[in-house]
């Protein structure tokens, strides 16, 4: 994969390319790491120039086989710790709650983007959002501590109870805890 090349055919314009359209065989593995916290590396390193995290984040997707950056003729499989994406905004209008990621994305949290609930990499459940082809974003904590403070607590069956979020018509789970269990942080 020539990253150079890659930067000049794709000259780093807002549109995402029609990655989920092209079918190129599995080229093998690539030496890229997506950190949970949304950076990424190569060979260990972070990458020098910030430009290039962007544009393969444009061209990511998740496979059958993995996430894969894909070109019309490459596809390369990558490492995902976690998430490949991180909410880093969160923003309440017309109705609907927006989040936008590490690299501009914005989505609005409805029925297309849901906001759910996944295993992180440590074993705890934690709430993502779909982003686009197959990808997903982790809530980074300021936006997760946000989007609880606007949120409504509701049981939901014998002591279980959800922390619950309302956007475009919809409730979207943020937690869920054991009302008999002390909350974090309170004394037992």
């Amino acid at each position: 994969m020539n990253i150079d090349r890659l930067m000049q055919q794709f000259d780093g314009s807002a549109a995402i390319p029609p990655v989920n359209e092209w079918q190129p065989a599995l080229s093998g593995d690539i030496d890229i790491v997506i950190q949970a916290d949304g950076s990424w590396l190569h060979e260990g390193k972070p990458f020098e120039r910030l430009a290039i995290p962007r544009l393969l984040a444009s061209l990511l997707r998740h496979d059958d086989d993995g996430y894969c950056l894909v070109t019309p003729v490459e596809r390369w499989r990558v490492t995902v710790v976690d998430c490949p994406f991180v909410a880093v905004e969160a923003d309440f209008h017309d109705d609907a709650w927006w989040l936008k990621t590490q690299f501009d994305d914005v989505v609005r949290v409805d029925a297309s983007h849901p906001l759910t609930l996944s295993k992180t990499p440590e074993g705890d459940l934690a709430p993502e959002c779909v982003v686009r082809f197959g990808l997903a974003a982790r809530l980074h904590r300021n936006v997760y501590y946000r989007l609880v403070e606007e949120a409504t607590l509701s049981e939901v069956d014998d002591g279980e109870c959800q922390c619950r979020l309302y956007s475009a018509g919809s409730w979207y789970v943020l937690g869920q805890f054991n009302a008999n269990d002390a909350m974090p942080g309170e004394a037992t």
